[in-house]
């Protein structure tokens, strides 16, 4: 995987975008100079409005999903993705390359040029998609440990990179019950060390819960490390595969001592302006929509078309939230908070439509402008519910060191929840957004934000 300011991505994903980019650039380039021989055409124009075609069509593959390193969809979903991003090119292709203003060249050629080059890249995407065949030389992985913490790890590898190959899980000797099938244990007739050298391993996963009393072999350990051979423990290996940083395996040493969590005047003044300035923006854009939301709800249900509850902010300070009324008035008339559930009997017919296409969450642009929420972060709770999870739930309290946000990392990763176990896998997603926060991750989750509200994934 590759680190992009603080946030991991898969390699094979950047690859692809790379050369969804590189492509159709160099096609309609190629073309150009194959076509414009004798002209006198203008050679970085064609490469500035091929590069302009190629990251709109980024932008649409990966609204589309197309770029999904995990999904559960059929061949024929991942075809109509693909054949619906090559409908959306067809009309920006024609309206790129028909600004292009060099006589010389044919440029509904150059056009055709572009669309045939990202008919190729879609339909490789379609078949690496679904294709078992990893690459020519797959990423050899070593889990130490054998026990439930092993397991767990195994079980993440495949459903999250089916192209790793796991090469056995060595055991510790403090694992007092193997749970991985015996066929996969190693002997630990070698060392740690020779064992991963002989088995060419690319990484250690250490998936121990215990590591006193030598239940570690720290040497080894090193003398893999020092021989090129990645060494991670349970919760930085969780952080970059699952964009996550899972409670069982957290320690307080491992939040001190670690990487991130930084808290700095100069990047909250960044996101501020930021969060200012694409507030104000989709204030004005969404307005006329908004007008149109209070009306209809103000038909259906009478007034108010707002309401507003108090919610947990930055550093435990409450402050009330606005959002528009998407639940009958008397939603809890007896005076008792309840988390939304699937097919809530309180939410009136245009509630089910704004909760789906998120507009019920436009007033909280207002909360951002004057300060008391961000574009992203975690999402604030009422402050019953802040108090009941923070006893029961490790580690809670440490999402409202920053800002609550209209969206977040948790609410593009993970579906709509309304029970304490739903909350504890959100909180996991939400320290790592505390962990690792940027502005490059702040629009990274707006952009799936856009992909979300698109396919109503996760709506309640």
């Amino acid at each position: 995987m590759i680190k992009v300011f603080n946030h991991w991505f898969y390699r094979t994903t950047v690859t692809q975008v790379l050369i969804d980019l590189m492509f159709p650039v160099v096609c309609v380039i190629l073309v150009a100079v194959w076509i414009g021989r004798g002209g006198q055409f203008v050679l970085e124009k064609v490469a500035f409005y091929a590069v302009i075609f190629a990251l709109m069509t980024i932008v649409f593959n990966a609204l589309l999903g197309i770029y999904q390193r995990v999904h559960n969809r059929t061949q024929a979903e991942t075809r109509a993705r693909a054949v619906l991003s090559l409908y959306l090119a067809i009309p920006l292709a024609y309206v790129v390359f028909s600004l292009l203003a060099v006589a010389e060249v044919d440029r509904g050629f150059l056009l055709l040029s572009g669309l045939s080059a990202l008919f190729a890249t879609l339909a490789h995407r379609v078949y690496s998609a679904h294709s078992r065949s990893g690459p020519l030389r797959g990423h050899r992985v070593l889990v130490f440990g054998a026990g439930e913490e092993a397991e767990s790890v195994g079980r993440v590898l495949r459903s999250s990179d089916p192209h790793i190959q796991i090469v056995g899980f060595y055991p510790s000797p403090t694992d007092a019950d193997i749970v991985v099938p015996a066929q996969v244990v190693l002997s630990r007739g070698m060392s740690l060390s020779d064992t991963a050298h002989s088995l060419k391993v690319n990484e250690i996963i250490v998936a121990v819960r215990e590591r006193r009393g030598g239940a570690l072999p720290l040497r080894e350990l090193l003398d893999c490390k020092l021989s090129g051979v990645k060494v991670l423990d349970l919760a930085s290996y969780f952080e970059r595969a699952l964009g996550q940083i899972r409670i069982d395996s957290l320690r307080v040493s491992w939040l001190i001592f670690g990487d991130g969590f930084r808290q700095s005047w100069g990047r909250a003044s960044v996101k501020r302006v930021f969060d200012i300035v694409a507030a104000a923006f989709l204030l004005l854009l969404s307005l006329p929509v908004m007008l149109l939301t209070g009306i209809l709800i103000a038909l259906e249900d009478g007034f108010s078309i707002f309401y507003r509850q108090e919610r947990v902010g930055l550093d435990g300070r409450l402050f009330n939230v606005i959002k528009f009324r998407s639940m009958r008035r008397d939603a809890e008339s007896d005076g008792k908070p309840r988390w939304a559930t699937v097919n809530d009997d309180r939410v009136t017919r245009v509630g089910r439509i704004i909760r789906k296409l998120r507009i019920d969450e436009l007033p909280q642009l207002y909360s951002v402008l004057t300060g008391d929420m961000s574009l992203v972060g975690p999402r604030p709770e009422r402050p019953y519910f802040v108090d009941h999870l923070t006893r029961d739930i490790p580690f809670y309290a440490v999402r409202h060191s920053v800002k609550p946000g209209v969206t977040g990392w948790a609410q593009v990763s993970y579906h709509y929840g309304s029970t304490v176990d739903d909350s504890i896998q959100k909180l996991q997603y939400d320290l790592y957004y505390v962990k690792n926060h940027s502005l490059f991750l702040d629009i990274v989750i707006l952009f799936q934000t856009i992909g979300v509200v698109l396919t109503g994934k996760g709506a309640q």
